[in-house]
């Protein structure tokens, strides 16, 4: 596996041991960093804050800070993947700009003080058919991760079912072979 583009464009990612993770394939990852860079509901890559939840190696995190990302927290709670996104962290020279969080995405609680501000765009790439993605949508909002305009990328299995809460909206739907990429943003709602 290798980053797709940007300024780490080809150079190899490490991969956590074991069946616990499923990389996002290349070819998606290529897809959905085309998407991001042209859609008009996209935040800009450039300088932008991220979150890379269910991490796994932290591909999606790394490719977007091979794009201009200005930092990324990466968030799983496999001791197999943390130590891959760290060799990966490392051999990119990427320490100031990300941090690896052990959490469980379904519980992330309040977002911490140190955190800073909140983030821009988030990818979700949960185990597939567990149901975990709408715990963990509810899990940023309510913890207030999500800048007001944020985006969220959520890839399930390409015959998973996903319905979004009256506080999400759905913006697009990709397929790539075996996945399905959603991209979302959080409804804001005005008190009258």
């Amino acid at each position: 596996m290798r980053v797709v583009g940007g300024d780490f464009r080809g150079r190899a990612l490490t991969t956590p041991d074991g069946q616990n993770t499923r990389p996002t394939s290349d070819r998606a990852r290529q897809a959905i960093f085309n998407i991001l860079e042209h859609a008009d509901f996209a935040p800009n890559l450039s300088g932008a804050r991220i979150m890379d939840v269910f991490a796994g190696s932290g591909a999606l995190g790394i490719e977007a800070m091979s794009r201009g990302a200005a930092f990324c927290l990466f968030v799983d709670t496999d001791d197999a993947a943390r130590g891959a996104i760290r060799e990966n962290v490392e051999a990119f020279g990427l320490f100031g700009n990300t941090r690896i969080h052990r959490r469980d995405a379904t519980q992330l609680g309040i977002r911490p003080g140190n955190a800073a501000e909140a983030f821009d765009l988030v990818f979700m790439d949960p185990p597939y058919r567990k149901g975990l993605g709408p715990m963990a949508l509810e899990a940023l909002h309510m913890g207030k991760w999500l800048a007001d305009d944020a985006l969220i990328m959520l890839e399930v299995a390409a015959d998973e079912d996903f319905f979004a809460t009256d506080l999400w909206q759905i913006i697009d739907t990709r397929l790539y072979g075996q996945a399905q990429v959603i991209f979302l943003k959080q409804k804001i709602f005005t008190e009258f």
